[in-house]
């Protein structure tokens, strides 16, 4: 995780403000309007009891009443329209981080996501952005509530004397900037710490779910447990460290409340002794910072409700920052499809070598199969067609053209992948299948099924195709799921078709009727094959043998 500042991760949130900058400074000033209307309240209470003790006020005693009434009436409605704002901006910036992060994802997917702990990913697509609305309701608003506050209830305690001004402005300083920058550097990095601990807890638990059954059948279910339980308690103890600090912070900032408010008092009552100022500026004054430390609190509050939000905000950036292994490419010139090649390529992920020197030609028209044994390269030789890495040596290419340089769109359109594991969302399988081609009629999903050797299946269940599958396709066997990923190839009807072991949990009646049908489309379709089958390899017009990442 890159290491920021709370500023630093503050300024890249609040930039994101830009699109709704209005409703930010409608709830801004209904904020300010709403707090000086709550300190004046007790204000014209104070006016009231000079008016009694028969001193000259700027207002009538009746006048003094009404507007205490009036005041109380609008800070309701003024508090309601500001929070109302803030939520607003909140909830849409909400929608528009999550917007940006599953662009960001999609963007470094698949070479950048494989191996991230999924847990941790859905951890920060949820409760991390989540998080932030604490930043985009509670924190913008009332910083900029707070400056203007400030200054408005400065200008007005310093009409009696410019002393209590400055011993005004020194209050919410401190209350307001030295408390949560003192409680944030108590907390120090326990924010970020809590975080990262509490994606790794959604992940173990997602892991534990997803692996239920294992654990079951080998008896493991008492150490899963124990290790959850161990997880959450250290989960646990880091939050109460954070509690802890706030509720320290929450002492401070009253107990420096009530010395400044003494303060106040016996500052502005010498001021009285000594004639340079009257019994008007010693109440009033006084009342003033009695009733005005409302927008200052809510700022101290921040010192530790913000550590996780500011870690939230770090790991969000972090995705929205991560460069892509793959660059998309577009406003290239259109490639139609005649053959691929492979030249020369050598391929590393990380420091450990999985292709070398390795050349296939793939001519327009032909089934092309690879074999090798497990580990050797053939996986990864079919992702660098699909231009999910770039190669470090030598050349990828479709139709003499090097796959950096094809537009993505049409990379993928004249692509269909079909890997050893296929994903199934949980909707039904007419949802499943629409992926591959959105607008495609029954016939043609019927069409792609028959070839696929599933569609007889398929009509045997209860609903048909609007058949749901369950979470990951669990309804359905291996075989199935795998039936299902080669008809959404058939569907996608792409000139090139590269296959990952696409009989692999397949009996030998699906597998011949599959292979039937790869042979079928060998007219106008290029075919690479990877299996480890020879009865699979029976339709290839050549056969390459991959080991270590050579040709062998």
């Amino acid at each position: 995780m890159k290491k920021r500042s709370g500023f630093a991760v503050m300024g890249r949130l609040a930039g994101l403000v830009r699109p709704l900058a209005g409703f930010m400074v409608l709830a801004i000033l209904m904020g300010l309007a709403g707090h000086l209307c709550a300190s004046f309240i007790t204000i014209f209470g104070g006016y009231a009891v000079l008016n009694i003790l028969g001193f000259d006020t700027p207002v009538t005693l009746t006048a003094a009443f009404a507007c205490a009434a009036l005041f109380a009436a609008l800070r309701a409605g003024l508090r309601y329209g500001e929070q109302s704002c803030n939520h607003f901006i909140a909830f849409k910036l909400l929608a528009l981080i999550r917007d940006k992060v599953f662009r960001a994802l999609r963007r470094l997917a698949p070479a950048k996501l494989e191996g991230r702990d999924k847990g941790d990913l859905i951890a920060l697509i949820t409760s991390d952005i989540e998080l932030l609305e604490v930043f985009y309701a509670h924190t913008i608003s009332p910083i900029c509530i707070a400056a203007l506050f400030t200054a408005v209830l400065c200008v007005f305690i310093g009409s009696y004397h410019w002393g209590l001004a400055l011993l005004a402005l020194a209050a919410y300083a401190v209350v307001g900037v030295a408390v949560p920058l003192l409680v944030s550097r108590l907390s120090g990095d326990g924010g970020a710490r809590f975080r990262g601990k509490s994606g790794e807890l959604s992940g173990f638990v997602l892991d534990s779910l997803r692996g239920l059954a294992e654990t079951i059948q080998f008896g493991q279910g008492q150490k899963r447990l124990a290790e959850m339980n161990a997880r959450t308690d250290a989960l646990s103890i880091d939050e109460e460290r954070l509690k802890r600090t706030a509720g320290r912070g929450t002492a401070i900032t009253n107990t420096i409340i009530l010395l400044f408010d003494l303060g106040m008092l016996f500052v502005s009552a010498g001021l009285y002794r000594s004639g340079a100022a009257g019994f008007d500026g010693v109440l009033i004054p006084t009342l003033a910072l009695f009733s005005s430390f409302g927008p200052a609190v809510a700022l101290a509050a921040l010192g530790s409700t913000l550590q996780n939000t500011f870690a939230a905000g770090n790991r969000v950036l972090d995705i929205l920052d991560e460069d892509p292994a793959v660059a998309e490419v577009s406003g290239k010139p259109e490639t139609a499809f005649s053959g691929a090649a492979v030249s020369h390529v050598t391929f590393s992920y990380g420091g450990e070598t999985v292709l070398r020197d390795l050349s296939v030609p793939i001519p327009a028209r032909t089934v092309v199969g690879v074999v090798g044994r497990s580990g050797s390269g053939k996986s990864t030789l079919l992702k660098l067609l699909m231009r999910f890495w770039d190669v470090q040596h030598g050349s990828v290419t479709l139709s003499g053209v090097p796959v950096a340089e094809i537009n993505t769109s049409g990379l993928r359109a004249m692509e269909g992948f079909v890997t050893q594991e296929t994903h199934l969302f949980r909707d039904s399988i007419r949802s499943n299948l629409l992926i591959a081609k959105r607008n495609a009629a029954q016939e043609e999903l019927e069409a792609a099924c028959k070839k696929a050797s599933v569609h007889d299946f398929i009509m045997s269940l209860p609903q048909g195709y609007d058949t749901s599958v369950g979470e990951l396709g669990d309804t359905l066997s291996g075989g199935e799921r795998q039936r299902i990923g080669l008809a959404r190839a058939f569907l996608h009807d792409a000139p090139l078709l590269l296959l990952d072991e696409p009989t692999s949990n397949l009996d030998t009646l699906n597998e011949a009727v599959i292979l039937r049908s790869l042979h079928e489309e060998r007219a106008d379709k290029t075919v690479v094959l990877v299996s480890h089958r020879q009865s699979t390899m029976g339709i290839a017009d050549t056969v390459y043998s991959v080991e270590n990442g050579r040709m062998s």
